[in-house]
């Protein structure tokens, strides 16, 4: 060190060596004038450069000479001169933070072990060189799945626990306890989330998420008050969103779903649903605390948040919406004429990328012939589970009046059915199930599936798989085609009985095979066209017959409308002129003998020209219990009462009958 100062006082005295007078040219203000071998000039000071008289620049002992300071330190350089500082994990051997090594000062290590618990309850502590590290005692393992760790990144020990504790309540309840008394003191939302994401960023296990889960649940109700308390502008509650979407990632990314799978299915639907409720709650929650009119969203690896917050000022200009890796979610509102005047809407929409695998009971789609008495084959998830969730302020501000959204396949369903979803479930016991109620498909190809709902909640599209699809399509087809010939014939019946009343001459050969052509051939060009237009409607995932999407039942409802209407104007004429011949043959008869005896031919005829199916056409328009059952006990026994009315009460059968069995002692009598 003392040739270092030597060599920087000889630079300056080269530099700066030069005969002048002093008192004729003033020297620089980092120079002194001093005699030099009988030389007056001037010098410049220690830590300078220069002639002395104009120039004296600063030397910078840090980039001069290399290990200025020596190991394990930092140099500093400052105007004229320089220190030393020891870096972390280092203190000097003269205990001062700066020093300049000329007097044989050097940097050595902290023994951090020396102090008690520096590594916490249940650790041991190594001292390595300029640090530490520490590692948990047998029997314990660490909060963040790291082998060794620092108390500085909030890591801590905590006790093994049972592999199967998801089994037991007491275990998980203890857990959840434990976990809750750490962080019940945390009074921030943005403290407390960063807690749960530091426990819950590595090596879960399933009783971690279901205590995670639990503590979530427990706190989302807070977390919107605490930030409603606590904030006093926007940004505070953007943080608080962005880091509870970041913790929530933990649970969902696909990582985790080999601990997923851990747990039995509807353990692991449960805490699904429980997991969904509460972010959707808390989300809104924290939505709520806004100021002014924003538009927010932030997302992770596997989940996505998208926020609008807005009075009913900017109503008219706000459309709510989320558009997501191709995954397109949009709200249409109720127009009215006038909005309030004041108050405030809040949407949330969140993304949950993969997480329709762990709602699926199975997770291999085969092609492969599947047992179908299990329903849950039929609850396959083949897309993103998307969300959206609306709170006004007053209620009657913002009115739903459908949502409609189109989800790309995660398979492709060339050779299955697709079909609009939502979870249902109960926020009591938070166990559901996957539903279509409310909610109509609209378009669908092999990549993709577009829909509309009425109602707000967590929509996806399932997979309908096995090779029953096929053959439930096949048997829509042929019920369809029964049914039309049905109807076709009750037309060619109506026709008949009208020929007949009226007494029109025709040629039977020709007329008959007319008959059969159209009470055949009709119907078959009926199918066959409906079946090219929309071959997917036929069938569905509950029952063999025509889907009511896209309004596709009409291809059965309008021709048998059709047949109906036609039916009911021959039942009017036959009628009228059954009744008018009665009476002009048998003036005998009183006229309301000749209502009756029309009116039991009238009830027969409204079964044999399959009036009553009436009833299905109401019910298909306006759906009811009454129309339900109308319908069913009508057409159910439209057979029976055929044969009632036509044959069992009829007198000319039952002369027949009594003609045929005239000589069978047995039962001549009571035909008799």
């Amino acid at each position: 060190m003392k040739l270092l100062l030597f060599l920087v006082v000889f630079s300056t005295l080269l530099n700066c060596s030069h005969t002048q007078n002093c008192a004729k040219t003033p020297c620089h203000r980092n120079a002194k004038c001093e005699k030099y071998n009988g030389n007056e000039a001037c010098y410049c000071n220690m830590g300078f450069s220069g002639n002395g008289i104009t120039v004296c620049e600063d030397d910078n002992e840090c980039e001069i000479f290399a290990q200025t300071c020596g190991e394990n330190a930092n140099c500093t350089n400052t105007e004229g001169s320089y220190y030393c500082m020891c870096v972390p994990g280092f203190r000097s051997s003269s205990n001062e933070e700066k020093f300049i090594t000329n007097d044989g000062t050097f940097c050595i290590d902290i023994d951090e072990c020396s102090e008690s618990l520096v590594c916490g309850d249940h650790a041991v502590c190594e001292n390595v060189n300029g640090g530490y590290n520490c590692s948990c005692k047998e029997g314990y393992h660490t909060s963040t799945g790291k082998s060794q760790f620092t108390p500085n990144d909030g890591t801590y020990c905590q006790e093994n626990v049972n592999a199967n504790c998801h089994l037991d309540n007491v275990c998980i309840t203890a857990n959840i306890n434990k976990t809750l008394t750490k962080i019940r003191p945390i009074k921030e939302p943005m403290a407390l989330l960063q807690e749960v994401y530091r426990n819950s960023v590595t090596d879960l296990s399933p009783t971690d998420i279901i205590t995670y889960i639990d503590i979530l649940a427990e706190s989302s109700s807070l977390l919107g008050y605490m930030n409603n308390t606590l904030s006093t502008n926007d940004t505070l509650s953007n943080s608080t969103l962005t880091e509870f979407v970041k913790t929530v990632n933990n649970f969902v990314q696909r990582d985790t779903f080999v601990v997923w799978d851990k747990l039995s299915v509807n353990h692991r639907r449960t805490h699904l649903t429980k997991l969904m409720h509460t972010v959707e709650q808390a989300t809104l929650g924290i939505s709520q605390s806004f100021q002014k009119t924003t538009q927010f969203d932030t997302n992770s690896t596997d989940i996505a948040l998208k926020v609008f917050f807005f009075d009913s000022y900017n109503m008219k200009h706000i459309h709510p919406h989320m558009n997501m890796d191709g995954d397109y979610i949009n709200i249409l509102p109720k127009r009215k004429a006038a909005y309030d005047s004041n108050g405030n809407v809040a949407v949330a929409f969140l993304y949950y990328k993969s997480i329709g695998r762990l709602f699926s009971s199975s997770d291999n789609f085969s092609s492969k012939p599947q047992n179908h008495n299990n329903s849950e084959e039929e609850e396959k998830v083949i897309s993103s589970v998307i969300s959206v969730s609306m709170s006004s302020n007053p209620p009657t501000l913002y009115e739903l009046e459908k949502i409609t959204f189109t989800l790309s396949h995660q398979k492709t369903t060339d050779r299955y059915r697709s079909l609009c979803a939502f979870w249902d479930y109960s926020p009591d016991t938070m166990n559901g199930s996957w539903s279509s109620e409310g909610c109509e498909l609209t378009y669908s190809n092999e990549t993709h599936t577009s829909c509309h709902c009425n109602h707000l909640t967590h929509f996806a599209i399932l997979m309908s798989s096995g090779s029953s699809i096929l053959f439930c399509s096949i048997i829509a087809g042929l019920l369809h085609y029964f049914f039309l010939a049905a109807f076709a014939w009750m037309c060619i019946e109506g026709i008949y009985l009208y020929l007949i009343v009226a007494g029109v001459i025709y040629n039977k050969g020709f007329l008959h095979k007319n008959f059969y052509i159209f009470g055949y051939l009709s119907p078959a060009v009926v199918v066959g066209f409906s079946a090219a237009l929309g071959y997917r409607y036929y069938g569905t995932t509950k029952v063999c017959w025509l889907s009511t999407e896209n309004n596709f039942i009409w291809s059965f409802i309008g021709p048998a409308c059709l047949i109906i209407l036609v039916n009911l104007l021959a039942f009017g004429v036959i009628i009228y002129k059954v009744f008018r011949h009665t009476a002009g043959l048998k003036p005998e008869v009183s006229c309301l003998e000749n209502i009756r005896s029309c009116a039991r031919g009238a009830l027969a005829l409204l079964f044999l020209l399959g009036t009553t199916w009436i009833f299905g056409v109401l019910h298909v328009v306006h759906p009811s219990v009454v129309t339900a059952y109308l319908f069913t006990i009508s057409n159910a026994f439209q057979g029976m009462f055929i044969f009632l009315f036509l044959c069992v009460l009829s007198r000319k059968i039952q002369e027949e009958y009594c003609r045929l069995f005239k000589n069978v002692p047995c039962c001549f009598g009571c035909l008799k």
